[in-house]
């Protein structure tokens, strides 16, 4: 057997395997992606949320402290702001997760990021970009099949009929 069948067998079974690779992943339902985007950017707001209390929903005096010196929100008393972000982080993810009201929650969630990026961290623009990303697709697919969305969806639909 000479190099160059060798080569195009090998070339060919790169192909093969590039076309099985393209056609799984085409087969893959939208909802396992939307199920994990979902559970990924929420556990990003719960896990920020959690740093910042101490209990179930009692703010740590290093909260108001970040929130008075280190993020410096315009238009916004630190101590509203270090509420009003705990409390949305904690909210949103947790409807993220269970994917209820998910349109709501993405909308609301890149709002903030939006603002962290304008007002807070402007050179995390990378990381934010890759939140934005995921809560744009969330904005506009929704929550998917595995959610309290669809089977409520359902719900209302069967109800009609």
């Amino acid at each position: 057997m000479n190099g160059n069948s060798q080569s195009s067998s090998l070339w060919g079974s790169v192909q093969g395997l590039v076309v099985w690779a393209i056609g799984m992943s085409e087969k893959t339902p939208a909802w396992i992606y939307q199920l994990a985007m979902r559970v990924a950017i929420g556990m990003v707001f719960w896990q920020s949320a959690r740093t910042k209390v101490e209990g179930v929903l009692t703010l740590k005096q290093s909260t108001f402290f970040l929130f008075q010196y280190e993020y410096d929100l315009p238009l916004i008393p630190a101590d509203i702001a270090a509420y009003m972000a705990t409390y949305a982080e904690t909210i949103f993810a947790i409807l993220l997760i269970v994917g209820l009201a998910t349109r709501f929650a993405a909308v609301s969630l890149f709002v903030m990021t939006l603002v962290i990026q304008i007002f807070v961290y402007p050179q995390a623009w990378v990381v934010h970009l890759s939140w934005m990303a995921i809560l744009a697709y969330l904005m506009a697919r929704g929550a998917g099949l595995f959610s309290v969305d669809h089977w409520l969806k359902k719900a209302f639909i069967s109800q009609k009929m």
